[in-house]
């Protein structure tokens, strides 16, 4: 995008009350953009660093409110980070499919509902930025995260299908894949208590719980934003996080299936 001595950027974040999108947002502020940030309960963030907005991305009127706002004062967006999103933890077999359609409704079709929004006024204009925010649980089918895993493999097919849609309109299109970062994920989780195999989902929720509050800052997620915004051609994929998280994805691609997987089976104490 435009580098720091052009005009700033217009910038939508969604899901920027805490954790990556907030790092995303406050940091992007900070280098003088113009940053608005989303939450379902915006009037509890006064002091957030940048103009919050309500929205809820499970409701297309929502959406169309908090998007149309932002056009009626800017006249455009030129980055949206399609961040909002939260987690279930708990076996598949015990996850309700209210809970799994809950699950997809915020972490697929709420990110769907506002890059739909978002994508004629980036026509109208000429082009923008598109980032929606993956994880290495859409790359990986983790343990105990599947339905989570399942609504972010869901965003990935979406986002590669989009950009090669989109490949030479002037409209880039971009994932971000994120291992564990220490944010407020690990106490937002939704967690489905175990009824079958109890043990067993307690000793690959306290690995994960444990990579989590671990992490690095979500500051570097931030970082890498800014990065790809400055890149003329960016790439499609951009993974980010532990240096081995990191190496299981490219593992993934060379190892033989049943040998991967029982490395990751080992890894979660499965």
């Amino acid at each position: 995008m435009k580098n720091k001595t052009t005009s700033p950027d217009v910038i939508l974040v969604t899901g920027a009350s805490s954790g990556i999108g907030k790092s995303i947002a406050e940091y992007l502020a900070r280098q003088g953009h113009i940053v608005y940030g989303t939450s379902r309960k915006p009037e509890l963030y006064p002091d957030s660093g940048f103009t919050m907005l309500k929205m809820d991305v499970c409701d297309a009127v929502s959406v169309e409110a908090a998007i149309g706002s932002v056009i009626q004062q800017e006249a455009k967006i030129d980055v949206l980070v399609n961040n909002a999103g939260y987690g279930i933890g708990g076996a598949i077999e015990e996850t309700s499919p209210e809970k799994v359609e809950a699950q997809f409704n915020t972490n697929f079709f709420g990110a769907y509902r506002v890059l739909h929004r978002v994508l004629p006024q980036m026509r109208k204009q000429g082009g923008g930025l598109i980032i929606n925010m993956s994880s290495i649980g859409g790359v990986i089918g983790l343990p105990y995260q599947g339905i989570y895993s399942a609504s972010k493999f869901a965003l990935e097919g979406l986002t590669e299908a989009l950009y090669k849609e989109l490949y030479g309109s002037g409209i880039r299109v971009v994932m971000i894949e994120p291992g564990d970062f220490k944010t407020g994920f690990t106490q937002n989780r939704e967690i489905i208590t175990a009824k079958d195999g109890r043990d067993r989902f307690e000793a690959s929720r306290r690995v994960i719980e444990h990579d989590e509050q671990s992490g690095q800052s979500p500051l570097k997620i931030a970082y890498l934003v800014e990065r790809i915004m400055n890149s003329k051609n960016p790439r499609l994929r951009y993974a980010v996080g532990a240096f081995d998280q990191k190496l299981s994805i490219i593992l993934k691609k060379i190892l033989p299936n049943r040998m991967f997987d029982k490395i990751i089976m080992k890894y979660y104490k499965c």
